[in-house]
């Protein structure tokens, strides 16, 4: 009891504390419901065009072979616990948006080298089969050493976003637009009022 009396302000100031938290609670959940927050959970490749600028290498991604086998997270996020995956994806996600929202995405996006890491661990991952030293030696004799110091993409260079230069590269691609968040009960009051 004694916990609770040291939270709980003086009754002069209880009404100003409660409509204070409740203000907090409803910027918090309309921050959440505007961003689709809960879609960053899944592994829906949609989600990833949340962000506009991201429609070059959705539209890319969608003609390539890598449509029918993975999803941006089976390349994008590490693989290894689903913890690492969801810290990786929280982590990522809160850079990302906050370039976004302060307007400083550039006009072509790099990988940063930590998703360039994540991104080679996957190739590894899922062509385990295709990169065996057994299988490449009839090729190159020090595959084993070259690969060690390259990145899979260094060769592969079309797999699996083409040559996705800029926001223009793909101009007339369709790619799903994120629904609005306006809720239809005030899209009708705006129609009336104008």
């Amino acid at each position: 009891m004694k916990i609770f009396r040291k939270i709980i302000p003086p009754d002069r100031w209880q009404v100003a504390v409660i409509v204070t938290i409740a203000i907090l609670v409803g910027i918090s959940l309309f921050t959440i419901y505007i961003s689709n927050a809960p879609s960053y959970l899944s592994d829906e490749p949609k989600t990833c065009v949340n962000c506009h600028i991201m429609a070059p290498q959705y539209a890319t991604w969608m003609h390539s072979s890598h449509r029918e086998w993975a999803t941006c997270n089976d390349c994008h996020v590490p693989h290894n616990n689903v913890v690492n995956k969801y810290y990786f994806k929280g982590k990522d996600g809160m850079r990302h948006a906050t370039i976004f929202t302060l307007r400083g995405e550039p006009q072509v996006i790099q990988i940063k080298e930590e998703g360039a890491e994540v991104v080679q661990q996957n190739c590894i991952r899922c062509h385990t089969h295709l990169i065996t030293d057994l299988k490449m030696n009839c090729i190159q004799e020090d595959f084993h050493a070259n690969r060690a110091e390259k990145k899979c993409w260094e060769c592969h260079r079309e797999v699996p976003h083409g040559r996705v230069k800029s926001l223009t590269s793909t101009p007339y691609a369709k790619v799903p637009l994120p629904e609005s968040p306006v809720p239809e009960w005030l899209k009708k009051i705006m129609k009336t009022t104008n």
